[in-house]
């Protein structure tokens, strides 16, 4: 895969405010990157640094192994957490003028514009205000708005916020797509659970500092305990080689086994097989949830972090 993005030692003070901590890293052609943490991590200054829109105060920011210039800019479709769009316009009319401004003819704007409003399921209201949809509508015209140009690189801040189940996955599945067409993809989020879904790889900053870097999977298989989830039927203590029962908090109807040091998943999962008073209808290796492996990480919950940054936001005012 092609960089796409790399960013070596990038530090942000604001006043005595370190807001990012000599972070590095790099994102590739068709991947979906993540940026994770708490609110005030650092995440949205990092974004706002590779777009040129604020400069380091040290280190290095390359587009396609060139430093930042409009011409790489051009090449990035950018959802900002702050969404803005002209309220009074008709939301085709809006689409066109801003595809023209990402160099676009009119006429191709159009044509692309009705094309994701159709994939959209908006098309019916393309001479429609703005102002008159609803907030999760608004919100997929900006998502059309950011894709219109085809640009090689995607970076969107909490790009799920507003949407209803539905239509999360129909952006998941649009995001997914660009992906696999070799698109590099930075998004911005604190929710966790949206990353496990998406991400081929991971950064997550806490206080502007990178804590953790990688593949998802090995991310969390790093931070793995000794232990298996299961679901069914039997008194799972009584089973050879686990050493205690707890509830697994990252499902619903899931039992987590600790085993011995000894003991291996599938010298359990033999013992379930043979036994007559077990049933299993689930059996895997038990991987923490990315919040565990924040909290195991950083030393804190991320809503405590958020919590008091508030509080030190309240007192600063």
């Amino acid at each position: 895969m092609q960089t796409l993005i790399s960013v070596e030692d990038v530090t942000k003070n604001y006043g005595e405010f370190r807001a990012v901590d000599n972070v590095t890293f790099d994102v590739q052609g068709g991947e979906v990157f993540a940026m994770l943490g708490p609110n005030g991590a650092g995440k949205s200054t990092t974004i706002r640094m590779i777009l040129d829109i604020i400069r380091p105060d040290s280190g290095k920011i390359y587009i396609m192994g060139e430093k930042i210039s409009d011409k790489a800019k051009d090449i990035i479709g950018y959802l900002p957490e702050e969404r803005g769009l002209y309220r009074d316009v008709k939301v085709i009319d809006v689409m066109v003028y801003l595809g023209t401004l990402r160099g676009l003819s009119a006429k191709a704007a159009r044509e692309r514009s009705m094309a994701l409003l159709e994939k959209l399921e908006l098309a019916e209201n393309a001479e429609q205000k703005v102002k008159e949809f609803s907030k999760g509508m608004q919100q997929k015209v900006q998502f059309a708005v950011t894709i219109l140009h085809e640009p090689r690189i995607i970076i969107v801040d909490e790009p799920f916020s507003g949407l209803d189940p539905v239509n999360t996955r129909l952006i998941k599945e649009m995001l997914l797509e660009l992906r696999d067409q070799g698109t590099a993809i930075i998004m911005s989020t604190h929710q966790m659970h949206q990353v496990e879904e998406m991400a081929d790889r991971l950064m997550m900053i806490n206080r502007g500092r990178r804590v953790l870097y990688g593949d998802v999977a090995d991310v969390r298989r790093q931070y793995a305990e000794h232990a298996v989830v299961v679901e069914g039927e039997g008194d799972w203590s009584t089973l050879p080689g686990v050493v205690r029962v707890r509830k697994d908090n990252n499902s619903r109807d899931g039992t987590l086994l600790y085993l011995r040091d000894d003991a291996s998943a599938d010298d359990v999962m033999s013992a379930i097989a043979s036994s007559a008073v077990h049933r299993i209808d689930r059996f895997e290796v038990a991987l923490p949830s990315l919040s565990d492996v924040f909290i195991a990480s950083a030393g804190e919950h991320p809503e405590d972090i958020e919590r008091e940054q508030r509080e030190e936001a309240a007192h600063v005012g």
